[in-house]
């Protein structure tokens, strides 16, 4: 028979989520700043990087959107100590991924951004993927139930 009591977490399980609710917190305001770029912005970049915000399709702003409010709220959940927390972090990476596709084969991101724009999408992925495991484990420990 399982049991759903909750199990105390540890002190560092807090810490852990509330520095994943922060970077979460500035991937909002990332996709904030993105989403409602004014057309004053957009004339002060470069040409090559006005091409990439206009070309950029739909569905990957829509990727975006999910990966960063599905993120946060999986955060939330996660200091709820809601086991819901894993589906909204599942969520938040398929986002991640599928904004990211676009971003490393079907655009001309790094031929404008250059190579080194390879690192900050790739840490991304890492810490959304770490985020998944970490809420997973807590579900398997019953710190979130």
């Amino acid at each position: 028979m399982t049991t759903n009591l909750k199990t105390k977490p540890p002190y560092w399980f807090w810490a852990v989520s509330v520095i994943a609710l922060l970077w979460n917190l500035m991937g909002v305001a990332a996709y904030l700043g993105d989403a409602f770029m004014t057309a004053e912005d957009l004339a002060q970049l470069s040409p090559d990087m006005q091409s990439l915000y206009e070309s950029r399709p739909a569905w990957v702003t829509g990727a975006y959107a999910i990966a960063v409010w599905s993120g946060t709220l999986g955060c939330i959940a996660l200091l709820l100590r809601k086991k819901w927390a894993i589906t909204l972090l599942i969520l938040s990476l398929i986002g991640v991924l599928a904004q990211n596709v676009y971003q490393f084969f079907m655009s001309d991101t790094f031929e404008v951004l250059g190579t080194e724009a390879v690192y900050l999408p790739i840490v991304i992925i890492l810490v959304t993927i770490m985020l998944v495991m970490f809420a997973r484990t807590s579900a398997n420990k019953n710190w979130i139930v």
